[in-house]
């Protein structure tokens, strides 16, 4: 069996939800109106396409929802139950195709989120929570999510990292976007290597020596192929190292040993083989989980699931090592039956 482990779905009462609480967003609507049979809305075409690879089936997470647009703190919290509802009852119809979901939180104030967290593992069974690699703007190191990095350890369940930048966050000063798609291109892959950094450097990995988080498109792509100058910057200077008082951050190992162990990483490279094998080789196959950033290609989620399997394939490694990401690693961080 291959699980892949961060695809994305975005179902119709989510959408019919967003336009309710926020009447001026239309965008996820006119994207159902364009694509009328899609597998990020309809899930019984999702159904079928998996069908059609036979043995893949899928853990769930939530495509980003635009939050921003609401400004009531109570319309969040329902936005978020209505997502992780609709999830649920998708798996439950579902469940040969989908195993489990990743649940989405309001990120409106520590007591809430931590409630919506317990529901979604406790009753509706979900296997994680999905964070961005910032919360509106809120680097992840910030104390104020401790809370919730606790009772995810005590859970021994992991967090799914996806990367967020839009084009707001400008290349050059002199600019009022990002053009030319750099924001997503470039900028995702950036964005998540700081997220994994500050986590590092802000203490979590210490403080939460258990916690287990899943990254993106193999750890960003940037931090397998940047080993060693993350190794000569670190071991160089301890300038960039200091916080704003001017401490030294310390850490109980090398700075490099965080990013090789610490993180669990998918295959979402869109089927090139040497970038897999650059993350294999930084990692090892026991921090890299099958998944594919299903549907958003241009045949509809087909490429994705094609290709990653393709070059997955292609990798040269053993058997065992093949079956470790496909789906070993995930059974295991899951805990997940065999």
């Amino acid at each position: 069996m291959k699980i892949d482990i961060f695809c994305h779905i975005f179902p119709d009462k989510l959408t019919k939800a967003l336009i309710k609480f926020a009447p001026s967003l239309k965008s996820h609507r006119q994207i159902q109106q364009n694509i009328p049979q899609t597998a990020l809305y309809d899930m019984e075409f999702r159904v079928r396409m998996l069908e059609q690879y036979g043995d893949v089936t899928q853990v769930l997470t939530i495509a980003e929802a635009p939050l921003y647009a609401i400004h009531d703190k109570k319309d969040i919290i329902e936005l978020t139950k209505i997502a992780n509802d609709e999830m649920a009852d998708i798996i439950a119809r579902h469940p040969k195709h989908f195993l489990a979901g990743v649940a989405m939180l309001p990120f409106v104030d520590t007591e809430s989120d931590l409630k919506e967290l317990d529901r979604a593992i406790k009753v509706l069974g979900f296997k994680g929570i999905q964070m961005t690699t910032n919360i509106e703007g809120k680097p992840l190191d910030l104390p104020e999510f401790f809370p919730l990095y606790e009772r995810m350890e005590k859970y021994d369940l992991p967090i799914w990292i996806h990367p967020h930048r839009d084009n707001g966050m400008t290349d050059y000063k002199t600019e009022k976007i990002s053009k030319y798609g750099i924001h997503g291109v470039f900028g995702w892959p950036y964005e998540t290597c700081v997220a994994m950094t500050r986590l590092m450097f802000g203490g979590v990995l210490d403080k939460f020596p258990k916690l287990k988080f899943i990254t993106h498109h193999m750890g960003g792509g940037m931090v397998p192929f940047f080993e060693q100058r993350i190794v000569s910057w670190y071991d160089l200077t301890e300038q960039d190292l200091k916080d704003e008082k001017g401490f030294v951050q310390s850490l109980k190992k090398r700075p490099i040993e965080y990013f090789r162990s610490r993180f669990y990483n998918d295959t979402a490279l869109y089927g090139s083989v040497p970038a897999l094998m650059c993350g294999h080789a930084f990692f090892g196959a026991d921090h890299i989980v099958f998944g594919t950033d299903m549907p958003f290609d241009t045949e509809r989620g087909h490429r994705h699931i094609r290709e990653t399997i393709r070059s997955v394939n292609e990798m040269n490694i053993t058997e065992a090592e093949r079956r470790k990401i496909y789906e070993g690693n995930t059974r295991k961080l899951l805990h997940l039956p065999g």
